[in-house]
């Protein structure tokens, strides 16, 4: 069985659990918590960032979000999240790219840090403009997602794949935390709805981070 470091409000593990999840592949939770920097942890990804994958039968371990979800692409047979030409490919992996990199640093991460870990770690109080910063971010982000939402049936095309499961994952984080606003953003909302009710999603919105709590619609599929 594969174990799964990761703590609840990881993009980087939700967009994994929703892959895995889409795909059928049983695993366990493990709950780290990686500003503690615990040798055991460090032990097994010295970058010290979740999420991490272990298969303590087979002394596996993968460590990644984009790496697990491409071991998995190849690995396991059907529900391809990774598909299409090479030209598609590229699309998914660019717009992963976009979430993962632009959408985590001006909005997942400083929501993150001022909602989360100062809470937790500092025992401070966020800072006003910062989240007004990553707020005003967040509505920009939302408005290219509407736009690729009125050319497209799904963000890289006509399919559901890596590109929608990591949006999703880096925009519920951003939901839990306060930072999304939705008016205005009819067609992202749309099809967030659609992937709130998917089973695959439905765990991640029952989970709550200590002392963080989500907006009352969060988990809410019509909201």
């Amino acid at each position: 069985m594969w174990q799964l470091y990761q703590f609840p409000l990881c993009p980087f593990s939700r967009k994994v659990r929703l892959l895995l999840g889409e795909k059928g592949v049983g695993y366990e939770l493990v709950r780290e918590s990686p500003w503690e920097r615990r040798d055991e942890f460090i032990d097994l990804n010295p970058a010290g960032r979740t999420p991490v994958m272990v298969d303590g039968g087979r002394g596996q371990v993968l460590i990644d979000s984009n790496a697990i979800a491409e071991y998995f692409e190849e690995t396991v047979e059907g529900k391809a999240m990774i598909n299409g030409t090479a030209a598609q490919r590229a699309e998914i992996r660019r717009l992963v790219a976009w979430f993962d990199q632009d959408f985590f640093y001006e909005v997942t991460g400083p929501l993150l840090f001022e909602r989360m870990q100062k809470r937790i770690v500092h025992r401070q109080p966020p800072d006003g403009g910062a989240l007004r910063e990553a707020m005003k971010a967040a509505n920009n982000h939302l408005d290219y997602v509407d736009y690729l939402i009125d050319h497209r049936t799904w963000l890289a095309g006509a399919t559901m794949t890596l590109a929608d499961l990591t949006a999703a994952a880096h925009i519920s984080v951003a939901d839990y935390l306060g930072g999304i606003d939705w008016t205005g953003h009819e067609q992202t909302k749309g099809w967030y709805s659609g992937l709130k009710s998917r089973p695959s999603f439905r765990p991640l919105l029952a989970e709550r981070m200590e002392i963080v709590t989500p907006p009352k619609y969060y988990e809410d599929v019509d909201f």
